[in-house]
């Protein structure tokens, strides 16, 4: 079974004469463990895909399944609750609570997950030493430098052991060096752990590292490319 699948998805904003399609007719399966970027142009619908999927918007038309469920014809809380148990987000402007530690931050991730306190900081303890911040579990955003501050959003996004990363133009805020870095963190989390990832993005690093290429122009799905990718 997909990890994700979409059936001749749209998606429209606005009602009457003033009305815009991000989305016309997407049909696409993500499988698990898949590397995949989104590309195209600004506007042409890849953080709107990337919202669908990640249960933050709903099709205007079509069927987007998560393993299996129908997200039409879940609640919001129950959308909320999918999220929370099966997906995580990374942002390019990383999105952490500037008054919460690294350490707060990551374990705000879990707090919906029903595990003892205990247990949540030795998680979150683990997953920010797999990250390469040990020792700085304690700092604030505004003490840590922009590629720490991603390492701890990513930290966050893969705490509560996803099946699927969300990340929309992770590198952007990041210089060059950084932002490779970072982007070789998420392989390697990629490949030692299987959590399935998705980019938005017009990097080309990351588009070099994807094993799958979907393009989008204008809303439509352009191309799917899928290649070979040296570790």
């Amino acid at each position: 079974m997909p990890l994700a699948e979409l059936s001749q998805v749209y998606k429209e904003y606005g009602t009457g004469e003033v009305q815009v399609t991000a989305l016309a007719d997407v049909s696409l399966s993500i499988e698990s463990g898949e590397f995949t970027v989104f590309s195209g142009p600004s506007g042409s619908g890849k953080t709107t895909l990337l919202n669908l999927i990640g249960c933050l918007d709903q099709a205007t038309r079509g069927n987007v399944l998560l393993e299996g469920k129908d997200t039409r014809t879940l609640s919001s809380q129950g959308l909320a609750e999918l999220r929370a148990a099966r997906i995580g987000f990374i942002f390019q402007a990383f999105n952490l609570i500037p008054v919460l530690s690294a350490l707060e931050n990551v374990e705000m991730a879990m707090e919906l997950s029903g595990r003892p306190f205990p247990d949540r900081r030795d998680r979150a303890l683990k997953v920010l030493d797999e990250v390469g911040l040990k020792g700085l579990a304690d700092r604030r955003p505004n003490q840590l430098s922009g590629g720490q501050q991603q390492r701890v959003a990513i930290a966050r996004a893969l705490v509560k052991e996803p099946a699927l990363v969300i990340a929309d133009e992770p590198t952007a805020n990041l210089d060059s060096h950084t932002g490779q870095q970072v982007l070789d963190l998420m392989r390697d989390m990629n490949q030692r752990s299987g959590v399935t990832f998705l980019f938005s993005t017009h990097d080309p690093r990351v588009m070099a590292c994807a094993r799958r290429v979907l393009v989008l122009r204008d809303g439509r799905l352009e191309g799917d490319e899928r290649r070979e990718v040296a570790s």
